[in-house]
């Protein structure tokens, strides 16, 4: 039986550590049947898709947005050897699905717009599906309302006609999209629990996402949040990916 693949670009170990258990823990997986690569440490390689039955990828403090100019060698290296794995998973409908900023790298894969207008800062919100998304066989596994954790700099503000809308809110208008049959994106994180938020809250407080002084006060915005749904995405995507 094929593994799954997670690729991270979180540079923090904290952080890069909690998500890779999160995604283990949620989607039923084990260390050995979920691999990881850090691939702002390490290159991606010579990577096919075809060996893994699904690839996920999480977030982290890369932004497709960001100036060229502004960015380090790292996240220059990853965006580019994750175009070119895209442009593969996307030509061959392989099982993906990319979180936060995989929504960022797959959105600008496809020609979506993909910039700095829909921002929703570290929180809790009201996620809705599309008809699409109630119908569809992985995010008709969430109820058609629920809440969900985001954090982000950017989003997609228009989608191309072939890209099928799956999830809005109220303050993001795509948060979450599907190309082909199998390729996914979500803008919420499908992989964080309160604790896991407030691992990510701790490790970023000096990133830009919110004014550091705020801190104790979003943890404890954290522990009063009622996120339970979301986390359903991974099973589900592990059992369709296995059915191919």
């Amino acid at each position: 039986m094929r593994p799954f693949l997670l690729i991270s670009i979180r540079a923090d170990d904290d952080a890069a550590d909690n998500e890779y258990e999160a995604f283990v823990r949620f989607s039923g997986l084990s260390h050995r049947t979920l691999h990881r690569l850090r691939l702002e440490q390490e290159s991606s390689g010579d990577l096919d898709p075809a060996d893994y039955a699904g690839i996920m990828l999480g977030g982290g403090p890369f932004n497709a947005s960001d100036p060229y100019e502004s960015k380090s060698p790292a996240q220059i290296r990853a965006e580019k050897e994750l175009a070119a794995l895209l442009g593969t998973v996307i030509d061959e409908d392989s099982w993906f699905l990319g979180a936060c900023y995989g929504i960022g790298t797959i959105g600008t894969a496809i020609g979506a717009v993909v910039d700095r207008r829909w921002p929703e800062p570290i929180s809790a919100v009201p996620v809705a599906l599309s008809d699409a998304g109630l119908a569809d066989p992985l995010m008709g596994v969430l109820p058609p309302h629920f809440d969900a954790f985001v954090g982000h700099k950017e989003a997609i503000s228009s989608l191309p006609p072939h890209a099928v809308l799956l999830a809005s809110s109220p303050a993001c208008p795509v948060q979450a999209f599907r190309v082909g049959n199998h390729v996914y994106a979500t803008q919420f994180h499908p992989e964080l629990d309160v604790e896991g938020l407030c691992t990510r809250i701790t490790a970023y407080r000096h990133h830009g996402y919110f004014d550091p002084a705020e801190h104790d006060s979003l943890i404890a915005m954290a522990r009063r949040s009622v996120v339970t749904d979301p986390p359903k995405l991974l099973p589900r995507f592990v059992e369709l990916a296995r059915a191919g």
